[in-house]
């Protein structure tokens, strides 16, 4: 039998914030009610603020406790700061998850960030389509609907390294199994071991890049005052625009050139030319 943090245990048996709200300024869903555990919450924002938050769920115990959890961790929190609550956040704040229900936590990450992902102002609502296609086109699980998007998330944020604890935290390959050499793929590519460079059509290029550019360079910026955004990409140039104290930085060059383009280069395709548009 697992054994469950007293916080789990509270939170599953007296959940928090159970309900939707019927004019939520944010929306978000996870997982699939065919898959045995669906979330959606519900998001009221108010001047970049979440003032309420409320969860729907059908799952397990560990379920409940994670959807319980996130809310009352983003209920006064601005956006900025629930952009950077992870899986991990969730799960420790719970006092830890059983590895076989950590995909508890990672749907209500998920849940929140697509909640987050079309609210408020966005300089790439032109890239919104192919950002879609190429998810509906990277599904590796198709028995629980894993997206690869979801498997290279997890292994950031966890540092996962097998199969199984990528099975732990999104149940991918956790039924047929067809999926488990793909998932192997993914975890070689994301630990740099594989022989040939991985070609990404031009969707999931764009895709890749703005993952890094969201979930890795941007965040190291705005430890200085600074941020980043993603403006357009055509084939191996990348186009951003710098902001904050980074815009008009007499160390812009140096910033683009020795942190922004290495590491999309380390990341993405070492061919990239990253150029500052205005």
């Amino acid at each position: 039998m697992w054994d469950y943090s007293e916080t789990v245990m509270d939170h599953y048996r007296n959940p928090r914030n159970v309900g939707k709200i019927d004019d939520a300024d944010a929306i978000g869903i996870a997982g699939s009610l065919s898959c045995g555990d669906q979330l959606k919450i519900y998001l009221k924002i108010k001047d970049g603020i979440v003032t309420d938050a409320k969860f729907q769920t059908f799952g397990c115990g560990s379920a409940v406790a994670s959807s319980s959890m996130l809310t009352e961790m983003i209920i006064g929190k601005t956006i900025d700061e629930v952009k950077k609550i992870t899986n991990k956040d969730i799960a420790d704040k719970l006092g830890g998850l059983p590895p076989e229900k950590m995909h508890c936590s990672v749907m209500g990450y998920e849940a929140l960030e697509d909640a987050l992902k079309n609210y408020g102002h966005d300089d790439m609502v032109d890239l919104d389509d192919l950002r879609e296609e190429a998810v509906r086109e990277k599904i590796v699980c198709t028995c629980f609907n894993v997206t690869e998007n979801l498997i290279w998330d997890a292994i950031k944020q966890n540092g996962l390294k097998t199969v199984e604890e990528v099975t732990n935290y999104t149940k991918a390959g956790g039924a047929c199994g067809k999926c488990k050499a793909l998932i192997q793929d993914i975890i070689d590519t994301y630990y740099h071991k594989e022989e040939k460079p991985v070609q990404l059509t031009a969707a999931q290029k764009i895709i890749r890049i703005n993952n890094i550019i969201e979930k890795t360079i941007s965040p190291e910026l705005q430890k200085d005052g600074g941020d980043i955004t993603l403006i357009d990409v055509d084939g191996n140039k990348v186009m951003v625009k710098l902001r904050g104290k980074c815009s008009g930085c007499k160390n812009s060059v140096h910033t683009l050139k020795s942190f922004v383009e290495t590491t999309l280069k380390d990341t993405v395709d070492k061919n990239i030319e990253v150029v500052e548009v205005e």
